[in-house]
């Protein structure tokens, strides 16, 4: 093949887990099934308490212009998954072509589910698509929390121009109750720097959590923002209820003092994943 028109090597991953309850009175939640392949690896660090903790790994260290991973979780009735990354997700820039991630999740009646990558860090010239597809059945709990990083504030970088394109659709029992599309192209430096939008920080993120406990959750959640540059808001969806939190900073170390203690409560006062803290 001409060199000068071969197409560069390209990262392409995919992983599927679906976990099972294991016992009757106090049932324990563990591995039905597993799929690994290409770039995407799942690990599990040990757990003391019935839950399950896996940590998602991307092995080609970072993604950009035609790469590929698609991870698909499905969590059975009675058990308790709980979905992190093993650092953060780099996404550098782009000679051509977008990065692509998708995520299907399926929660069943009776089971919790939290999806709690960290941080998404966007370089300059990046261009990422990514989509979140969940399906919900009955009193299903879920927890969803995505952060992105403009650059590395310590690092003295910054995001100028560049794609990122994120997509939520979340349904309960076949109805829609959470939606949203963000678009960030072309000039996004600019275009952060309205008041209307990131008013010149860096970070952000979007915590959303469905539950039958949201409004007795709502207070403390709302007391825990009162200091901060970030909301918290209660919807009555159906006849389900969903929190939705809305967070902006100056870079990624205020937002993280800002997000923990906000996923912790969320989580009935369980801590973040260990690997958040390595």
């Amino acid at each position: 093949m001409d060199p000068v028109t071969a197409r560069p090597q390209r990262a392409q991953g995919a992983a599927r887990l679906s976990v099972k309850p294991l016992g009757i009175t106090r049932p324990v939640t563990r591995i039905n099934r597993l799929y690994q392949d290409g770039c995407a690896k799942i690990r599990f660090p040990e757990s003391f308490d019935g839950t399950m903790e896996a940590v998602l790994i991307n092995s080609s260290g970072g993604l950009t212009g035609g790469d590929r991973i698609d991870w698909t979780f499905d969590a059975a009735h009675h058990t308790q998954l709980t979905l992190t990354t093993q650092a953060c997700e780099k996404i550098y820039k782009a000679m051509q072509d977008v990065a692509r991630v998708a995520t299907r999740l399926s929660v069943a009646n009776d089971a919790r589910l939290d999806w709690l990558p960290q941080e998404t860090i966007l370089f300059d010239r990046a261009a990422l698509s990514r989509q979140l597809d969940v399906e919900l059945t009955g009193n299903a709990e879920f927890l969803a929390a995505e952060a992105v990083l403009l650059g590395r504030k310590a690092m003295g970088e910054s995001v100028l121009t560049g794609l990122f394109r994120d997509r939520w659709r979340i349904r309960r029992d076949g109805q829609l109750i959470h939606a949203e599309n963000l678009l960030l192209a072309g000039d996004i430096a600019g275009q952060m720097g309205h008041n209307a939008s990131l008013n010149g920080h860096a970070a952000f993120a979007t915590v959303l959590y469905t539950g039958a406990d949201c409004e007795a959750l709502l207070p403390a959640a709302r007391a825990l923002l009162a200091a901060t540059n970030g909301g918290i808001s209660h919807w009555s969806v159906g006849t389900g209820q969903k929190l939705v939190a809305r967070l902006v900073a100056s870079d990624g170390f205020t937002l993280r003092k800002i997000l923990i203690p906000l996923l912790s409560h969320l989580r009935k006062n369980a801590p973040v994943p260990k690997v958040w803290t390595l």
